[in-house]
This record gives C-alpha cells, structure tokens and sequence, in this order.
C-alpha cells in the first residue's frame, strides 16, 4: 500500500509523554548527604590566549603571529563549582509520566485518528512498551542525565521515588555503561514496567529523581549554558549559565534528551564502543553537536516514513522500527501534512 498526501491529517500534534523538571544543583559530602547547599554562579573575567585557527598570511609570518598573539583574549564567563568542603554534586529533579500514548492533542482527520489508535494498540498488545520502559528506567539509573557532570566521577548514586508511593530504588549509577543497554537488574525491570504501565495506560505517575555523583572538593561543575540571541544586551559576558532563582541549573530539555536517548536501532549503530551510541529520538536522528542526521529519508529510515508505514498498516521491516516510532510519538511534536510540500 503506498500511503498518500491526501490520507494524512495537515493537523497532527502529540504531547510529550515523558515530562522533566529543571535540574537543581547542589554541593554535599560523600558520606554526609544530608547537609547539601545550593550551588551559585560566579563570573569570571579572565586574560586568554589567541588560538583560534588564523589566516594563512598571519600564520605564515611570524611578525604578524607574535603581534596577533600579543592581543589580550578578555572574557568574562559564568562558573560554577563545588564549595572547597564539599567534594559530591547532588542534583534533583523531577519526571511526570503520562499515559495515552499515541493519542493526538490535535488532529483534524477522524479516519486517521483511528487507524492511529489501532496500529498503537496492536504495538501495546504485543510489546507492552516494556522495551521502551527499559531504556528510560536505565537512563535514569546510569545518571546519563548529569552529561559532562558524569564524566570523571568516581561514583555515582541515584534515588528513586515514586510521589504518592512507597516504591523507592537505589542505583549505583557506574555499573551501568550508557553505550549500550545490555545490562539488567531486578530494579531496571521493576522501574521499567512502572514506567511501561504508565505509558500503555491512561493514569500518570512523577518520579522523584535524587542523584549523587562524587568528583572531589572545589572541582567545576557543568549546569546548562544558555543560548543568548541577543548579542548586544549581553556582548560584555561569552558565556551565560543557565540558574533558576539563583541556584544553578540544568535546563528540563537537557534532562528530556537524556532520557530519550534510547535510538540504538538506526542503521549505523554497528559499534557501540567508537561509534555515536545510542541518539535521542529523533525524527531524523538528528545529533547537533556531531551535526549529523543518522536517519536519512533517502534510505528510508527517519521517522515519517516510518510513521506512514506504521499508520496505514504496511508491516515495518523489523520490531525495532516500530519502537522508534514509538519512542517519538512519546518525545511529542507536530507532525501533521501542511498544504504545501
């Protein structure tokens, strides 16, 4: 069956089905969790070198280099970093689940909407979105979330807490590597299905996410840095981070990222090792710090021409096809057809 223009709604948007909080960070000792203080911003202004590429005709003389390199390189910068008496990063956030997965907040073709409903009930028959489930409980439990905070830790602890429940994990987030998700416990399972059986279902849960990752006294930590469009109200600062009511922070789309970052089914996935690893799920596998799309429409594996496949009950290739589709339907977006192509 090939699907056409006229089958698809121009009017076709999800809600986000996975739902993070802001971040908030705070500096606290290894063996005494229990006195934590906010972490603050502090600016820096500094002398740098120049060391950016030069032209040829500078690089090449060497009169022109030194005189290039004599210019002061000024910059004034936002930095944070733990207290000299603390040596662990505590962050905290929190993780509202929703379920009806697959049902568009906007959708303006009846017909659609139910063969939509019946391709994402036959996937929740017979997957019961426990793969999925899997993937968020482990990215929650390594403590990908904390990016470049992870890096260089020597250990990492994460608490887990349903609100308005007694369910609680512990996981030590070291043992599980975030190239692959090979590894499983009894507690990825059982935070897993929760989240499996939020998001096949109708109710919702918030998880309560408590995260520990020890990297000695003093050392720099990485909240969000901030995009600033407008160049002239702040050109006097080259970097900006990201705080909420004076406590720095990591932005809730960052967290989002982490947590969505279960793609290992697109075609070059071949060496978890010196690969990219698992991607976010993306329409088109889309990795901007690497700029690459690692889901080309050409070769037929982004998500729209999944999702049309999908939606008009032409079998997909494999099941992990069909769990991408569903990894991005629970990421939310607009996806409808607009009248012009």
């Amino acid at each position: 069956m090939v699907a056409k223009k006229s089958d698809f709604p121009s009017v076709l948007a999800f809600e986000r089905k996975l739902n993070p909080s802001d971040g908030f960070l705070y500096g606290t000792r290894w063996n005494d969790k229990g006195n934590a203080v906010p972490l603050k911003l502090v600016e820096k202004s500094v002398r740098g070198t120049i060391s950016n590429r030069l032209k040829t005709a500078i690089s090449g003389d060497p009169l022109k280099l030194n005189s290039e390199v004599q210019k002061p390189n000024l910059q004034t910068v936002d930095f944070c970093a733990l207290p000299q008496d603390c040596d662990t990063l505590k962050m905290v956030f929190t993780v509202k689940v929703l379920g009806k997965v697959g049902e568009p907040s906007s959708c303006n073709m009846a017909d659609f909407q139910n063969k939509l409903r019946s391709a994402v009930s036959a996937y929740s028959n017979t997957f019961g979105f426990k793969e999925l489930g899997k993937r968020y409980a482990y990215n929650i439990a390594s403590g990908r979330f904390l990016w470049r905070n992870r890096v260089g830790a020597e250990a990492i602890q994460v608490y887990v807490k349903v609100l308005g429940s007694e369910k609680a994990w512990v996981f030590d987030g070291k043992t599980y590597p975030i190239r692959t998700f090979d590894k499983s416990d009894e507690k990825i399972v059982a935070l897993g299905e929760l989240i499996a059986d939020t998001l096949s279902g109708s109710e919702s849960v918030t998880l309560e996410v408590t995260t520990y990752a020890k990297i000695e006294n003093g050392q720099e930590v990485f909240p969000s840095e901030e995009l600033v469009l407008d160049k002239g109200k702040n050109s006097s600062k080259s970097k900006i981070l990201y705080a909420v009511d004076g406590i720095a922070a990591v932005h809730s789309q960052k967290i989002g990222n982490a947590l969505r970052t279960v793609d290992t089914w697109y075609p070059e996935y071949t060496d978890p090792v010196n690969g990219a690893g698992p991607i976010a799920a993306e329409p088109y596998g889309a990795v901007t710090n690497m700029g690459k799309a690692f889901r080309n429409p050409k070769d037929k594996v982004d998500f729209y021409t999944l999702f049309d496949r999908f939606t008009c009950g032409t079998p997909l290739d494999n099941d992990n096809d069909k769990h991408y589709v569903m990894s991005v339907l629970i990421r939310g977006g607009v996806f409808g057809k607009g009248d012009k192509e």
